[in-house]
């Protein structure tokens, strides 16, 4: 029996137009009703996380990746970077002159650059972009349209005094290698081909669930989590009920115990259709 639900954000419970569509919200108001816990696990922040989905009345929020999960009443499970590994995740970004962003519980502070490739549009569009894309033509392009200047050092932005949860910082997939070499106390999480989500080792969106799980009693194979992109992937194998969505990455889907309609395409209703949920 099903006792919560999580579901990613871009990809899966927003619709390619930044929305959520109204056979989904339907949907989460009828599992609700069946006292069934449904929130989001996604690498975005509280902030954008409210801006995005403040109208569907959500019960639970796995942020940052993991790093940061709380309900409407309290904190669950906050954890920050340690100074030191902090410290080395800004100074490989000013050694490599890469755009990075900081993210606190109230803010996400950093590079003007990745503010915009942080943006909803932005996002959306990544999806288009192919993997091997090159990073600096990608960092060229997006200072083009956004007037970018060169930021200053980011170990003198004031933001690094409060808790960081989650850094992302502009790198293409085969730099991977090379972050886990210079950052082994990080770990690394992608949602699109361009920039990457760096959270403390161990973080992860399987890993904030499973706090929340524990927190209400509930075991894993009692939990469902939809998904779309190499991120998800984890929770859709350490969950009872694993949904891909018809335009997920072909290895997440390879990953998921069932493969659902795309999330244009009330990709989300149809899944807990199947499972009887509603």
């Amino acid at each position: 029996m099903i006792k919560a639900i999580f579901f990613d954000i871009d990809g899966t419970l927003l619709a390619d137009n930044g929305k959520v569509l109204p056979s989904t919200k339907a949907a989460i108001k009828q599992a609700q009703a069946k006292n069934i816990y449904v929130g989001v696990a996604t690498g975005r922040d509280p902030v954008k996380v409210k801006e995005l989905l403040e109208d569907v009345g959500l019960d639970m929020f796995v942020t940052y990746n993991g790093q940061l999960v709380y309900t409407p009443k309290q904190t669950i499970f906050a954890q920050s970077f340690k100074p030191a590994v902090l410290e080395q995740v800004t100074q490989f970004a000013d050694a490599h002159n890469r755009s990075i962003n900081f993210g606190t519980r109230n803010q996400v502070a950093g590079s003007r650059l990745m503010r915009l490739g942080q943006s909803a549009v932005v996002q959306r569009l990544a999806r288009f972009i192919p993997r091997r894309f090159p990073v600096k033509t990608m960092q060229n392009v997006m200072q083009l349209v956004s007037f970018y200047k060169k930021d200053d050092h980011y170990e003198k932005m004031s933001i690094l005094n409060q808790p960081i949860y989650q850094c992302m910082m502009l790198s293409p997939e085969s730099e991977t290698d090379l972050l886990k070499k210079e950052l082994p106390d990080c770990g690394f999480h992608r949602s699109n081909s361009f920039s990457v989500d760096i959270v403390p080792k161990g973080g992860s969106k399987l890993k904030g669930i499973e706090v929340f799980l524990q927190h209400k009693g509930i075991a894993p194979s009692e939990a469902m989590a939809f998904g779309d992109h190499y991120n998800d992937i984890s929770m859709l194998k350490g969950v009872g009920i694993g949904v891909a969505m018809g335009n997920a990455k072909r290895i997440t889907k390879e990953a998921a115990s069932y493969v659902t309609d795309s999330n244009n395409h009330n990709g989300i209703a149809q899944a807990l259709r199947y499972y009887h949920i509603i």
